[in-house]
């Protein structure tokens, strides 16, 4: 059974995009340090404060 939040698979997607584009980058000047930014930038950007929940539920 899966108890991840709900957020969990959007940071998933911004890491991969961040490395996606970091990769890319490095292809075009083959330097490794922008595969570590992108996957920085990426986990940045999937990064949110969790929601509060009600306890009522």
């Amino acid at each position: 059974m899966d108890q991840r939040p709900e957020n969990s698979q959007r940071a998933d997607d911004w890491i991969g995009v961040g490395v996606a584009l970091g990769a890319a980058v490095f292809v075009a000047t083959n330097e490794p340090v922008w595969i570590a930014l992108g996957v920085a930038m990426g986990a940045a950007l999937g990064w949110q404060k969790p929601k509060e929940q009600d306890d009522a539920e």
